[in-house]
């Protein structure tokens, strides 16, 4: 790997812009090493730290930077859809999903396959099944069935943004700024509509709305339109203050158990508001950044970080809950959360979970290979109809199993997405449906030379 590593950084093109790399590599690490702070497991289950110290909920302020990898997002679809568009005969669109959506999915559809296998496994020797107490190693197999399915969600929403970067992308073009203020208004409209106005199911509009509004700061970013990022930066934050102090919104960036309303599951106006203030942030340190990112080592590290990012991203809470499992299996004690004794183990358990996201990285790695020219590329674009339908059912099928978990494969267990339920076995096949249509439709056909 070393080698590989050291010869793509050094082939580096001058015009690549490294501070985005760095920014993507950046942002996943921050949210992996989040998880692996905030979940606590106690003789009750698996918990959150940050209910156990709500103090701590100030943090997701500039911990919960999910918004920069959108906004990271959009800079680059927006330069790999106009590449593409110069180089290829006809619709891009088909030959456009694949080659974004070749190292995410994958890499997805290899750990849902991994983990549903598992999981019928499990339900056939008959444990685990349940939803489990967390008290022994055997309680956390039922739980983890549940919670390593939930990072999926990103997955599903980062389909939204590839597949809406098209014609999101030339309305860019036609009216800059606009865009963006219209898909902010249509936030707050939503947000009126259901806290004064009580309209049912009209708050999942926001998963589109309000990741959206972010991804569309990176095509803004992308044609240098971001003049003022400390304008963005200071609107983001009183805005997310103001919303938090006199309105409805809790503190927490971050879904909360039990919680009546939360900023991120569906979004809200604050959680735009908090994405602002991130990018605006991190575009005030781009100089610096830029500086940092050109120095050797550090470039090598993104590079080598960036080819294995995804995957490390997939496999990082089944690495967090095996390290848990494995201390309840050896009868290491389980401090009470945010005790002096659970703090002093943070820095083991981290290490240790570390060590074994990497060997999963290293068994699963070979699933995320770099994007190579479109095949489409030299000719035909391919069939825009079938990957807009894969691209679809992908989508609804990572986030339905983001809602239902891997849990009751057998048993027809269930979860509300939107306004359908939806079951795991559906869930798992509308995704490796819509990847196959994705892949197949985006392959275009070559023309005769």
């Amino acid at each position: 790997m070393g080698s590989s590593v050291r010869e793509l950084a050094a082939a580096t093109p001058g015009t690549r812009d490294r501070y985005i790399d760095l920014l993507r590599v950046a942002s996943l690490g921050t949210v992996v090493l989040g998880h692996w702070l905030m979940a606590v497991v106690t003789g009750d289950g698996v918990g959150n730290l940050l209910a156990v110290v709500p103090e701590l909920q100030l943090l997701t302020w500039g911990l919960q930077i999910m918004p920069v990898f959108f906004f990271v997002g959009g800079f680059s679809h927006a330069l790999s859809y106009r590449s593409l568009a110069r180089k290829t005969d006809g619709s891009v669109y088909a030959a456009f999903l694949r080659a974004r959506l070749q190292r995410l999915l994958r890499p997805t559809m290899v750990f849902i396959l991994v983990w549903g296998a598992a999981a019928l496994i499990v339900q056939l020797l008959g444990s685990g099944s349940g939803s489990g107490s967390g008290s022994d190693s055997t309680g956390l197999i039922g739980v983890a069935l549940r919670l390593v399915a939930q990072p999926l969600w990103f997955i599903g929403i980062y389909l939204a943004m590839v597949a809406f970067t098209p014609p999101l992308l030339k309305l860019h073009e036609r009216y800059g700024w606009g865009v963006f203020g219209a898909l902010v208004a249509g936030a707050a409209l939503v947000d009126v509509l259901r806290f004064l106005g009580g309209v049912p199911f009209v708050e999942f509009l926001n998963f589109a709305f309000v990741w959206l509004a972010v991804h569309q700061l990176g095509f803004l970013r992308a044609d240098g339109r971001i003049r003022m990022p400390s304008a963005l930066a200071a609107a983001g934050l009183v805005g997310a203050a103001g919303l938090v102090a006199f309105g409805p919104y809790p503190l927490s960036m971050v879904g909360m158990p039990g919680e009546k309303v939360s900023n991120m599951a569906p979004p809200t106006l604050a959680l735009l508001f908090h994405g602002l203030w991130l990018v605006g942030a991190v575009e005030l340190l781009r100089t610096p950044g830029t500086r940092f990112v050109q120095r050797a080592r550090v470039w090598r590290a993104v590079v080598a970080a960036n080819g294995i990012a995804m995957t490390a991203f997939l496999w990082h809470l089944t690495a967090m809950l095996g390290v848990y499992g494995a201390m309840l299996a050896l009868g290491i004690p389980l401090p009470a959360p945010a005790s002096g004794a659970w703090w002093a183990q943070v820095p083991v358990r981290i290490a240790v979970a570390a060590v074994v996201t990497a060997l999963l990285v290293a068994a699963f790695r070979t699933f995320e290979r770099p994007v190579t020219a479109a095949p489409g590329a030299a000719g035909k674009g391919g069939s825009g109809p079938a990957a807009a339908l894969g691209i679809t059912l992908c989508l609804f099928g990572v986030l339905g199993l983001s809602m239902v978990g891997f849990g009751g494969m057998l048993e027809g267990r269930s979860a509300m997405l939107v306004a359908v339920r939806v079951t795991a076995p559906v869930a798992v096949a509308m995704a490796l449906i819509g990847w196959l249509l994705v892949e197949t439709a985006g392959r275009g056909r070559r023309t005769a030379s």
